[in-house]
């Protein structure tokens, strides 16, 4: 086995044995342990500082190649393990306070080499906060960046789901081992990010979910990211952690403004009070990576002015509306003057072609 190999073998099997922590495995690296590889027995653990029921258990998985009887496990399921001392572990997150020793992915691998932006919100989103959340998702990823979201309910998903599509991509950090789909009702968008996208985890397969797990993962998605965005979020929200995070981490944070009476506002007029920097168009994002992404830059605005030339001149001017903000009909009926019964038929021909969506209230809003 060569060096590189034990290396790979000694993280995986010190990540995967219960009861050893962060801490106990950067002693075993600091310590070189892999170069031992025919010596190491419970006192070669003893020795570098594990307890001794630690240094027990892991003498026997190392000896019982533990690691190797999993990787059959990983390649049924599609999965791959990237520890940090791989090619494909992304640079920024191995900046991060504690960084995970050990990476589960399926999908595109790719995408953890790409600059990225993370998107994150409230469970629960207003029609307001989908259609940002949405429209900027899907602006970023058409001009080349990633965006890195959690997979929760509510902001997080509509994020996956605008990019899955686009340039940039999109990756969903589990708060979950690999294999588990949680919410269950993610099931498709699961499925879709497995095929199109990129599912990662800190935890091995079998992981019982617990929940502080969830918390953990967030400095995962603020550390793989330039920059954390706000959508909605109320006081005390789990996204604050996923700020705070990025902040502690020096990278940016950007915010959407909301109605100041809006409960679902209170922490990103809040955030934008303290610093963070408001969106009002991905512009405002895209003007501080652009410099990255070279001739990637501005391809959402060429992919909207594309879409709108496929459109009858009715779809236009109602599409126009609706990316501006979600409508009625009997809004758009006054701000458009078009007839009712034109304005139905160009409603639901923008519907077939997926370009709006209509939510409860009979709400427009565009995709």
């Amino acid at each position: 086995m060569t060096y590189d190999a034990l290396k790979k073998k000694l993280l995986i099997t010190l990540h995967e044995t219960p009861g050893i922590g962060w801490h106990t495995i950067k002693k075993a690296v600091d310590a070189e342990l892999w170069a031992y590889e025919r010596e190491l027995d419970a006192a070669s653990f003893a020795a570098v500082g594990f307890r001794k029921d630690q240094a027990a258990i892991a003498a026997r998985r190392w000896n019982e190649r533990a690691e190797e009887r999993s990787e059959a496990d990983y390649r049924q399921l599609g999965a791959v393990r990237i520890t940090i001392l791989d090619e494909e572990y992304p640079d920024l997150l191995k900046e991060i306070p504690q960084p995970p020793w050990v990476l589960y992915a399926m999908g595109r691998i790719e995408l953890l080499r790409r600059p990225a932006i993370a998107v994150v919100g409230t469970r629960q989103p207003t029609a307001y906060g989908r259609h940002a959340a949405g429209q900027l998702a899907r602006d970023l990823a058409a001009s080349g960046l990633t965006i890195v979201s959690g997979m929760a309910r509510g902001i997080d998903s509509r994020a996956h789901e605008a990019a899955l599509e686009e340039e940039g991509g999109t990756i969903a950090v589990l708060g979950t081992s690999i294999e588990t789909i949680y919410p269950r009702e993610n099931h498709s968008l699961y499925r879709s990010l497995k095929q199109k996208g990129l599912l990662v985890s800190e935890y091995p397969l079998g992981t019982p979910s617990r929940p502080g797990m969830f918390p953990q993962r967030n400095r995962i998605i603020a550390g793989l990211s330039l920059g954390t965005l706000v959508i909605e979020a109320a006081a005390g929200s789990g996204s604050l952690i996923t700020a705070d995070q990025a902040l502690d981490m020096q990278r940016d944070v950007f915010a959407v403004p909301g109605p100041i009476n809006s409960p679902k506002s209170s922490a990103t007029n809040g955030l934008i009070k303290q610093g963070a920097k408001l969106v009002a168009g991905s512009g405002d994002i895209m003007e501080e990576y652009r410099f990255m992404l070279g001739a990637c830059g501005g391809t959402g605005v060429r992919k909207a002015e594309e879409a709108l030339e496929t459109f009858s001149k009715e779809e236009a001017e109602i599409y126009r509306l609706l990316q501006n903000s979600p409508h009625t009909a009997d809004e758009l009926h006054e701000l458009s003057g078009m007839p009712f019964g034109l304005l139905h038929s160009v409603l639901i021909n923008l519907s077939i072609k997926r370009k709006i969506e209509q939510q409860s209230g009979s709400i427009y809003m565009a995709l």
